[in-house]
């Protein structure tokens, strides 16, 4: 049987760079020596194409647009692979694996993100592992979705987080199980994994200038300060609440705001600045007055998850009301039903 075949996207990030008098900067060889990493490993590896960005995203500079045009790349080059690594700057990782797993619904193929904390070229890097290991993991028939792999854990894409800046563990799921863990063996949990679909349900929409803000409550925030985020004009306000989705109500300025905003057709989306629990809005009495403001509560979806859904929901066309009601339905495994 012939070795399976894998599409490996380079877009950029710390796995290509080099250190330079400037700081880090893409290798100028990154290819051929990718190609002699990988010639030394063990013979089983799958087969790989490499498609490389001429100029590599730092992912920090990310933006929806580039979601879509990587979503594109995949969806382009579906049919000629069996499988594909896309390696990414780990800063933003997790919104791009999130707006993929929106836009590849249904995929019927791994699509597994990967990239490193050290450049491929230096010394104790943690690229080599990440890379031959995702590209083995491209190759299985158990991953029919979009996910991370990263230093032995394989997470859902739009379940992921990045927890750390200098910790090779650098990301998790704080809501969800592992997809895997790698040992002397991969270790899938098959309840975990999304069970192969029917079909694909691919959505690919220009991702346009959507605004999209993030609110972050702390003690003391004045409300003139919500006010100025709200006369930017967004489409959708995410409202970092405390714990199980409250904010402060002494002041009833604050949800006066809000239900005016709702009334002009802010979608307003309350999360938790804690990552790991769901939001359950109303809980306690700070919050009980969210509900009659417009405000919906994000279940347990992850910061990048909500992010990069109402992206998606908004570049579909669909209209402030419809959003809110598509934004409770369960996509791809994002949230819990």
């Amino acid at each position: 049987m012939s070795r399976k075949h894998i599409g490996l996207i380079y877009t950029g990030g710390t796995v290509g760079m080099t250190r330079t008098a400037q700081g880090y900067a893409p290798m100028p060889d990154f290819e051929s020596f990718l190609a002699r990493l990988l010639e030394s490993q063990d013979a089983s590896l799958p087969r790989y194409t490499l498609h490389a960005y001429e100029s590599p995203i730092d992912s920090s500079n990310a933006t929806p647009q580039d979601w879509q045009r990587i979503g594109r790349d995949i969806a382009a080059r579906y049919n000629d692979y069996d499988g594909f690594v896309i390696l990414h700057g780990t800063d933003t990782m997790a919104y791009t694996a999130a707006a993929l797993s929106f836009m590849l619904q249904g995929v019927r193929k791994p699509v597994i993100m990967t990239g490193s904390q050290i450049p491929l070229s230096a010394p104790n890097s943690d690229a080599p592992h990440n890379l031959v290991t995702a590209l083995q993991l491209a190759a299985s028939e158990e991953v029919n979705e979009v996910t991370i792999y990263f230093n032995g854990r394989l997470l859902r894409g739009n379940r992921a987080t990045k927890v750390s800046i200098t910790a090779l563990d650098a990301f998790d799921s704080p809501n969800y199980p592992w997809l895997a863990e790698a040992g002397t063996q991969m270790r899938f949990d098959m309840q975990a994994l999304l069970p192969r679909a029917d079909k694909e349900r691919f959505e690919l929409p220009d991702y346009d200038d959507a605004l999209v803000v993030p609110l972050r409550f702390v003690p003391g925030l004045p409300v003139r300060a919500v006010q100025a985020l709200l006369d930017l004009g967004p489409q959708a306000v995410i409202l970092q609440c405390y714990g199980a989705g409250n904010i402060p109500d002494r002041d009833p300025g604050f949800l006066e705001l809000l239900g005016r905003a709702h009334a002009g057709g802010v979608v307003l989306v309350a999360c938790s600045q804690s990552p790991q629990g769901k939001v359950s809005i109303g809980t306690y009495a700070a919050g009980a007055g969210m509900t009659a403001a417009g405000v919906i509560g994000a279940s347990d979806m992850g910061f990048e998850a909500i992010f990069a859904k109402l992206h998606h929901l908004f570049a579909l066309g669909m209209p402030a009301d419809v959003v809110r009601k598509k934004f409770l339905c369960n996509l791809s495994g994002e949230l819990t039903d």
